[in-house]
């Protein structure tokens, strides 16, 4: 038990102090993102939206995701990777008021598409600080950091919105517009002039001009990442079924409440922060890169094959479980990939190019999930995914031999 907790307190030692405050900020700011998971159950309750309707909505969440994530990574490689992210925060605050006022699918639509685009925006510029500000021999340490802070903020976000939805289900919207609001404010604050790694060492070093990083790849014609992003993005559309279709799951077939609701979705995040530093610091040290992807993929595949087996709320928390642990093992080496792959100056572009393989994703995940849903029933819906997945998993061990 010692060796254990020795192990489980190195993961977090050697992290920068840049590293420790992007977390604080992506914490208080995903403790707001109680709006997607309930979106769906949002338009069937409140709206009286049918399954394919709440399709169409998500969809259009999808669009705007991609345009952001792509517009998040382009300004970050011209303006800097601050004005991105504190502007993408204000920005979205008050939009998030304003949703509970479109109650059609066209005007709701246009509005969840707005708000995607600026909200989506910051993930590039994100990822390209936390990268800026990690030490190099931790940035996969400091994604998966970053990641805690989002699994922390949404194991707490859904668990609160399962209360305030008791209450109305514009509260939600309120409180997702109100820790935005406060993360924008904090995050002003911590990294107002403060100054990256790379720009503390480019005043210590005098580097002769021939030995210059060159402009790099351009990540849209790198072939062996384009495919990495397309799998990234297969990926994607089978885990976004998490905060599409799974809610709907739960509802419809195991009659859970808005509360049981929230607190399952909430269980995984507990689950990574609990486990995913711990877990990565292992990977890091025992497992190949390609290995750990492999494998995470291929626990995700599990967790959805097994919820088409009979049980009662434990076993979904299992089932939840499990696709935590596989969440653990390939999202933060994913970025990892996009990292190693860019240069200081292309940095924007591949984070940009990553993060739009998964905003790609939301874009035909929820119509199909749901419209799979409509004619065939969950039970095809969750076989399907598994193999999906399963097909992933060897589509990514093929592309990173290949990049290796």
């Amino acid at each position: 038990m010692k060796r254990i907790l020795s192990i489980y307190l190195d993961s977090f030692k050697g992290l920068s102090q840049a590293a420790w405050l992007l977390a604080i900020v992506m914490l208080i700011n995903r403790m707001g993102s109680m709006v997607i998971p309930f979106l769906g159950l949002y338009m069937t309750q409140v709206l009286h939206f049918d399954i394919k309707q709440v399709g169409v909505v998500l969809m259009s969440y999808g669009f705007g995701s991609v345009c952001g994530s792509y517009i998040g990574g382009w300004l970050t490689d011209r303006i800097g990777s601050f004005k991105v992210q504190f502007g993408s925060l204000v920005l979205a605050a008050p939009l998030f008021l304003l949703i509970p006022h479109f109650k059609e699918v066209q005007s709701l639509s246009i509005m969840i598409f707005t708000l995607s685009l600026i909200f989506d925006a910051f993930r590039p510029a994100n990822s390209v600080s936390v990268a800026s500000y990690a030490k190099p021999e931790n940035i996969t340490r400091a994604f998966s950091l970053n990641r805690l802070a989002i699994n922390l903020g949404f194991s707490i976000g859904p668990a609160v919105a399962g209360f305030l939805a008791t209450i109305s289900f514009n509260w939600i919207f309120y409180g997702n517009s109100f820790a935005v609001l406060c993360a924008a404010v904090i995050f002003f604050v911590f990294f107002h002039k403060r100054e990256k790694r790379s720009d503390i060492k480019s005043k210590k070093e005098i580097v002769p001009e021939n030995e210059l990083p060159q402009k790099g790849r351009n990540p849209y014609t790198d072939l062996p990442f384009v495919l990495f992003n397309i799998f990234c993005c297969i990926f994607s559309f089978c885990f976004f079924q998490l905060i599409t279709t799974l809610p709907l799951f739960y509802r419809e077939v195991h009659h859970l409440n808005d509360h049981q609701i929230g607190f399952l979705l909430g269980w995984s995040g507990f689950v990574i922060v609990l486990l995913e530093m711990f877990i990565v610091h292992i990977a890091e040290k025992r497992f190949s890169l390609i290995s750990t992807l492999v494998f995470g993929t291929f626990l995700c595949a599990s967790s959805y094959a097994m919820l088409n087996f009979t049980g009662g709320l434990g076993w979904l928390y299992f089932t939840f479980f499990i696709f935590g642990l596989g969440e653990m093992l390939t999202l933060p080496f994913m970025a990892t990939v996009s990292v190693n792959r860019s240069t200081p100056k292309t940095q924007g572009a591949y984070m940009g190019f990553n993060s739009l393989a998964f905003s790609a994703a939301n874009i035909f995940s929820p119509l199909l999930g749901t419209s799979i849903v409509d004619s065939f029933g969950f039970t095809t819906l969750w076989w399907a995914t598994a193999l999906t997945l399963s097909a992933t998993a060897i589509g990514f061990y093929l592309v990173l031999k290949w990049m290796k």
